[in-house]
């Protein structure tokens, strides 16, 4: 199973998605495919911030949403997610919270994160995750 980071979601909504993303997603069954309550949070934020909400939230509502399922942040992924936070700000490595929160997510389900920041994801080993993009 498949749980997309924000900016592999958003890239799907430009009006030039990826190719090579689209491609995998083709491949993929539905029942394999999954966002957080996050990344709907992050997509929600960025429409009210773009002057265009009206519109975006639309795309939401209407495409994203009735295309995927969305997993919810429960307490095994809170409870994962506060060991990831302390550890790597310990390392002097931290990540933004909600970042945090997908990969949590990730680990509690069991999901393999798509996402383009495998850079910046790569800090938790025991995350999970590719780039389609």
């Amino acid at each position: 199973m498949f749980l997309f980071d924000t900016d592999v979601i958003t890239n799907v909504l430009k009006k030039k998605p990826s190719k090579r993303l689209l491609k995998h997603l083709a491949a993929i069954p539905s029942n394999e495919q999954f966002i957080s309550t996050i990344t709907i949070s992050e997509i929600v934020y960025g429409a009210v911030r773009s002057g265009r909400a009206e519109f975006h939230l639309r795309n939401l509502e209407t495409i994203l949403l009735p295309a995927v399922n969305v997993v919810g942040f429960d307490s095994k992924a809170a409870y994962i997610c506060g060991q990831l936070r302390a550890e790597l700000e310990k390392k002097g490595t931290p990540l933004h919270l909600a970042d945090l929160e997908i990969a949590a997510i990730c680990i509690a389900g069991n999901f393999i994160l798509i996402t383009g920041n495998t850079r910046h994801f790569s800090r938790i080993n025991t995350l999970r995750h590719e780039n389609w993009l």
